[in-house]
C-alpha cells in the first residue's frame, strides 16, 4: 500500500457525496434507487484525521458508520464526459461518511445528520488503480467486518458520478467525491473503534467518544 498521509489541515474545497448508491443498502433503508445520482455535500470542517476520534454528538440518539470509497480530484472538471472524469482522478481515499441516522430522518433534509465536526474521518491517499471496479471497501466495527462492497456493484461507476456532479457544480483539484456506502450500516458506541478499509489502498481506523454537552 502506497499512500501518503492526508492533509488535514489543507482541506478541500467541498466534499461531495453519493446517496442509494448500493441497491441492498437503500433497500436496508427503505429506499430505492434513484434514477440519476443522489448528491449532498459534507461540509470540509467534518474531515476527520486517521487516529482521532469520532465524537458522537448530545443532539442525536443514533450515529451510524458508512464506510465508502472517497476519490480525491486532480484536474478541474467542468461539464466533463466519463473519459474526462476518469482522467481527473488524482486518489482514492477511504472514508467514513459517519450520519446522525434519527437526525437525518426527523430533519427531512441531511445537512446537519452529515455535517457535524468529526462526521468525515478520511484514510491517506493512494494513486488510482487501472480498474476502479476492482476497488472493495469493507468496513469493522471493533474487528468484526460490518461492510462489504465493490465498485462494480454501484447503481452509478465513479467516472459517471464525477461526469454528473460536474454538470452541476465545477469540481475544483482537491475535491472529495464519497461514492456511496454498501449494505450494513449500523450505530456506533462510545468506545467503539470503526476502522474503513479500501482493500489494499487506504485505511482509516478512529475510536468513537461521547462530545462534551456544551
Amino acid at each position: 500500500m502506497t499512500a501518503t498521509a492526508p492533509e488535514v489541515a489543507r482541506r478541500p474545497g467541498k466534499i461531495v457525496c453519493v446517496g442509494r448508491n448500493y441497491l441492498e443498502h437503500a433497500r436496508e433503508l427503505g429506499n430505492d434507487v434513484p434514477e440519476r445520482p443522489l448528491i449532498f455535500l459534507k461540509p470540509p470542517s467534518a474531515l476527520l484525521a486517521p487516529g482521532a476520534a469520532i465524537e458522537l454528538p448530545p443532539d442525536s440518539s443514533r450515529v451510524e458508520y458508512e464506510g465508502e470509497i472517497g476519490i480525491v480530484v486532480g484536474a478541474r472538471l467542468r461539464h466533463a464526459d466519463e473519459t474526462e472524469a476518469r482522467a481527473a482522478i488524482r486518489g482514492v481515499v477511504a472514508l467514513n461518511d459517519v450520519t446522525a441516522r434519527d437526525l437525518q430522518k426527523s430533519d427531512g433534509q441531511w445537512t446537519r445528520a452529515k455535517g457535524f465536526d468529526t462526521f468525515c474521518p478520511v484514510g491517506p491517499e493512494s494513486p488510482p488503480p487501472g480498474d476502479l471496479d476492482g476497488l472493495t471497501v469493507v468496513t469493522r466495527v471493533n474487528g468484526q467486518e460490518r461492510q462489504r462492497g465493490a465498485a462494480r456493484e454501484m447503481a452509478f461507476s465513479i467516472p459517471t458520478i464525477l461526469a454528473y456532479v460536474s454538470r452541476v457544480m465545477t469540481l475544483e483539484p482537491g475535491d472529495i467525491v464519497a461514492t456511496g456506502t454498501p449494505a450494513g450500516v449500523g450505530p456506533l458506541a462510545p468506545g467503539d473503534e470503526v476502522e474503513v478499509e479500501i482493500v489494499g489502498v487506504s485505511l482509516v481506523r478512529n475510536p468513537v467518544v461521547a462530545a462534551a454537552a456544551r
